[in-house]
């Protein structure tokens, strides 16, 4: 199967916003607990444990990744269902991460951005990301998960070209 790839670059005071979108036929509150409940991020990201809260860090398990590791998430701010912000480290580095979410005649867009210091690697984070909210998509619909190769390195040029142009 093709995947287009929709991500955005967007210039910021301290590097680039990476922005992706993706619209459910769904509650705002029903996709917060997608993004929020740990049985339900297995289904797409993977199962977390702690005690989440602004200012507090729990531990996520990549699910889809090789070998599986855990990270540290830590959440920044928290605005049930409308809005998460959150800093992970993992072997990559640090990432800042935030989910808004806009309901509308009971149809709510996800707005997922990324803020990244640097350009470099962005084709493969922005190929990850596609997968993994394609991935949200998959565990809300019922639709098989798709492929990784389906994303990477199918979306390189695309998210190059981005970085060029930015």
């Amino acid at each position: 199967m093709t995947r287009t790839p929709v991500g955005r670059l967007f210039p910021t005071a301290t590097g680039h916003d990476l922005v992706l979108t993706r619209t459910f036929r769904a509650s705002a509150a029903d996709v917060w607990a997608s993004l929020t409940e740990s049985e339900r991020t297995a289904r797409w990201f993977g199962p977390w444990e702690g005690d989440a809260g602004p200012g507090r860090t729990i531990r996520v398990q990549m699910a889809y990744e090789e070998q599986q590791p855990w990270c540290d998430v830590r959440v920044e701010e928290c605005e049930p269902p409308r809005r998460l912000s959150v800093s992970m480290v993992d072997g990559s580095g640090n990432w800042l991460l935030e989910f808004a979410l806009t309901e509308s005649a009971g149809v709510t867009e996800l707005r997922f951005t990324q803020q990244l210091g640097s350009l470099d690697g962005v084709a493969e984070v922005g190929a990850g990301w596609e997968y993994y909210l394609d991935m949200l998509v998959a565990s809300r619909d019922g639709t098989p998960r798709p492929e990784f190769d389906e994303y990477h390195p199918a979306m390189r040029s695309y998210y190059e070209t981005l970085a060029e142009r930015a």
